[in-house]
């Protein structure tokens, strides 16, 4: 099994939306230079080569964020760095492994947020997961948004459900992680060189998250489903020796063995 981490956008933001600590309060993009400072906030997928087939996670933000988005107004608040012509999408992540959507098989997705599933459109041929609880609540917007859920994003895919923790591959599964959203998942990769990684997508965001103690963010469904989340990751990584993967910590990210240049095995 060999593992990719791929680039597929970073955002500009307050990072009061992933911190709440500080007393800042969060600004758009016309007052990122205001005394409250900005910071970047990357986004990742993790491609699974595996001899089962290749298991893609999550897909980044999508190149025509700045319209895609505008329904919802987080363009202001979320804009990518990114020139939307340019590397550092999911697609080019991919070309630089001389992969294409077509070469994936399974498409697990952590939750269905815009900066998540954006991009899910793309593997027609593949099967797509995502955590039962997390469909069902997902597609019950009425409308073509609320919070972070864009329906369009993901309201024709043919998603399968997913209860509880499950294996998706040997070696590979997942970690229900509910708070975040109703049905926000982990990843768990069990390495035989590298060790046990786990992928917490928005289960939790940065390092500074973690703690202990844990500190909670702007954008949480259920704060108290949230840290029992985050304690549930804790022990795991603990009784596993895991390293633990944030959603999006830019500082964490400087540390990863980024795709095309390294992998983990």
């Amino acid at each position: 099994m060999k593992v990719h981490v791929l680039s597929t956008g970073v955002m500009e933001t307050d990072l009061t939306w992933l911190l709440l600590k500080g007393g800042r309060t969060i600004r758009d993009r016309s007052h990122k230079n205001d005394p409250v400072p900005w910071g970047d906030c990357p986004t990742h997928a993790v491609l699974i080569e595996h001899p089962e087939g290749r298991v893609l996670w999550d897909t980044g933000v999508p190149r025509d964020w700045e319209t895609r988005w505008a329904p919802t107004g987080f363009q202001e608040f979320f804009p990518v760095r990114e020139p939307i012509d340019g590397p550092g999408y999911l697609d080019s992540s991919l070309a630089e492994l001389e992969l294409t959507p077509d070469d994936i098989d399974v498409l697990v997705l952590s939750h269905l947020h815009f900066d998540h599933a954006a991009n899910a459109a793309m593997f027609p041929k593949a099967r797509i997961l995502a955590n039962r609880k997390e469909i069902e609540g997902a597609m019950a917007i009425e409308g073509v948004s609320k919070g972070a859920h864009l329906k369009s994003d993901y309201e024709h895919l043919a998603l399968e459900a997913l209860d509880g923790d499950a294996e998706i591959v040997p070696g590979v599964s997942v970690i229900e992680t509910p708070g975040h959203t109703w049905g926000t998942m982990s990843l768990r990769l069990d390495l035989e060189d590298d060790g046990t990684k786990i992928f917490t997508s928005d289960a939790v965001y940065l390092a500074d998250s973690w703690g202990p103690p844990a500190v909670g963010a702007a954008i949480v469904w259920d704060n108290l489903a949230w840290l029992e989340s985050v304690e549930k990751l804790r022990r795991i990584a603990q009784e596993t020796d895991a390293e633990v993967i944030f959603g999006h910590d830019a500082e964490q990210r400087e540390t990863l063995r980024l795709a095309p240049h390294g992998h983990y095995s």
